[in-house]
Parts: C-alpha cells; structure tokens; sequence
C-alpha cells in the first residue's frame, strides 16, 4: 500500500510549498513558494532534507494527519506552537517547534493554532511524492497548480510520501533559528523613488505602520503616514521584484510577497531586502513596523552572511534528551522476567 500521510482536518489554509518557482515569471507566472523561507529551511534540516524540499505551509490552524505508512519523520518550524502525536491506544506526545519527531502507523499528528506567527511549516523526511510543476511543487492556488491540485488541503486528501519507513534514531532539536516577527524591515529604496516628494521618502523612513486585514500569500497593506507622490501614481507597468513595495493612489505601502503579480503600474517607493522578506511573512494583522534604508552592499553583505549561518544549520542541531525513558527503545528491549539493561533504555542515565 502506498505511504501517505491521510489528512483528518485540513486545517484553515494549508498548502505545499517549496522555494519557489524560479524562472517563469515572463510567462507571468508567479514565483509562490513558502512566505517564511527560513522556517521552511529550518524544518528541513531537523528531518534531514535539503533545504528547499516542500513542506505543509499552515496559516492561522494546522491540520491533523493519520499517519498510514510504517513510520514518518516529521518537525514543525514557526511560531510558538507545538505539535502532538497521538497513538491509537490514546498515548500523546506533545512536541515543541523546532524538534523532530518520529511517528508510526496509525499515530494521528495534530497542529493546532499558530500562534505568534502568520505560517509555520511541518517538514517529512523524505518530502512528499509529488510532481513538480516548472520545476516546483509550490501551490498557487490562485492559478489552480502546483502542490496537491492546485489548492489548499481539503479533509480526505491523501498526501503520498517518498519515504514509507523511517529509521529510529535520536531526535534532534534547534535551539537558536530566528523565527520572530518583524519589528525594523530593512530597504533599498527604488526603483521609482523619484515619483514621490522628498517630505513622503522621509515619511515612509521615520513613521510607524501597521498592518491590515487586508494582507495574504500575494501581499501586506500597511497603514500609517501618507506617502504623496510627486509625478503621479501611474507608471508603465514593470517586473515585481520579491519585496516590492507599491503605493496606489491611497498613499499607502503594499509590500508585494510570494503570490505577488509578475508585473505592475503603481510606482514602487523602495524594495525589501531578501534575507527581511521571511520575517515580514510572519506578520499578523495589527503588527507595527518601521522601514530603514540601507545600500544595496549592505544587503548583498547581508544576504551572504545569511546564507553562511543557513549552510551551518546541520552541525547546530542538538540532541533531545527525554525527560524519562525512552518508552520507545525499553519497549524494543528485553524484557525477560521484568529486567532490562537500563543504560540502553535510557541513554545518558
């Protein structure tokens, strides 16, 4: 029988999303992929997969997964959630963000609300056993492709993994991944800074703004000062960059994300700096931001610096000492007239 992860309740908007789908966008095709990418990487790297491997993406509540293969190796990356495992004689294992964890047949994995973050990411070894569409499985539900259908999980989807067993190994942790919220986003500004006054650029880098409702995977609504624009706010439409920030006739900043429009004709007053981009796709709606101009080598110094600490993720993971007997490994021992060899059933005792 076919290994799959069976979805029980699909939670309120959850999609597969990788990295992205690079490439394409002159054919006008969005990009997608995860919101937080650093979240996503991270949840990766607990369950040892390349960094870009998709991953269940969970806004607002996750789902529950009855888990139909042999065993599976699952971690969840974002907010200040946890994840429970749950057997079919009524055991629960109630696991932090950031750890990896191993369940079996017939354990239903349950993700409630994220808390503290728009998205987090639940990763499995191995990844899902799903086609690539132009080269990613990220969902655009929008366009109806990619991921499982085109669309968010809906209850009674079967999500098919690569992998049917997993082996039973420690579990790992990490400690000290920045998942927090964005407070200062930092900019470069342009390309179309001078369709706005001198007295709107100090504005847009001096105010405080707040996020709306209006905010989804395409893009996030601010309110705050009013940014006036000094030749118009109508320009020939051109490429949207990750980041993008456009000011419509309102005055106010709409910072273009992963869904974004390939191409647009509102003048865009600045462009996030890649490695700010996931933190602001942590934000919920009533979160308060500033934006800081830097230069474009101080986000291409950035950048690398980044991707430095990304490549080291494998060797800061930590092991996870249970708290009391690996229940696990005493009931694979031998248990011959009660007696067991204590140190191999509790490592570290």
């Amino acid at each position: 029988m076919r290994p799959v992860l069976q979805v029980v309740q699909p939670g309120l908007s959850t999609t597969i999303q990788d990295l992205g789908r690079i490439g394409s966008q002159r054919l006008g095709i969005p990009v997608s992929g995860a919101l937080d990418a650093t979240a996503l990487r991270g949840a990766n790297v607990l369950v040892g997969n390349p960094q870009g491997t998709g991953a269940l993406e969970m806004a607002v509540l996750g789902p529950q997964l009855l888990v139909e293969a042999d065993s599976v190796r699952v971690a969840l990356a974002g907010g200040a959630g946890r994840l429970v495992v749950e057997s079919e004689d009524g055991r629960r294992r109630e696991v932090p963000a950031l750890t990896s964890v191993r369940a079996v047949r017939g354990d239903t994995i349950k993700i409630g609300a994220v808390a503290g973050s728009a998205v987090a990411y639940l990763a499995v070894e191995g990844g899902f056993d799903i086609a690539p569409f132009l080269g990613s499985v990220s969902t655009y539900v929008r366009g109806g492709f990619g991921g499982l259908d085109g669309r968010a999980l809906a209850a009674g989807d079967a999500l098919p993994l690569r992998l049917g067993e997993v082996e039973a190994r420690g579990e790992v942790q990490l400690r000290n991944l920045d998942l927090a919220p964005a407070v200062t986003v930092r900019v470069v500004l342009g390309p179309q800074d001078d369709y706005f006054t001198a007295d709107a650029i100090e504005a847009f880098l001096s105010s405080e703004y707040v996020l709306t409702r209006d905010a989804d995977r395409m893009g996030l609504r601010f309110e705050g000062a009013l940014l006036a624009h000094s030749k118009g706010y109508n320009i020939v439409s051109d490429g949207i960059a990750p980041g993008s920030i456009q000011v419509p006739g309102s005055g106010q900043p709409i910072v273009l994300l992963a869904d974004r429009q390939t191409t647009g004709g509102y003048p865009k007053i600045a462009t996030v700096i890649s490695i700010d981009l996931p933190a602001l796709g942590r934000l919920t709606p009533g979160a308060k931001v500033r934006f800081e101009g830097v230069t474009i080598d101080v986000a291409q110094a950035a950048r690398r610096e980044f991707e430095a600490m990304m490549a080291g993720l494998p060797g800061r993971l930590e092991a996870v000492r249970p708290d009391g007997p690996d229940l696990d490994r005493l009931y694979d021992s031998n248990l011959i007239s009660g007696v067991t060899d204590a140190s191999a059933a509790c490592p570290g005792a």
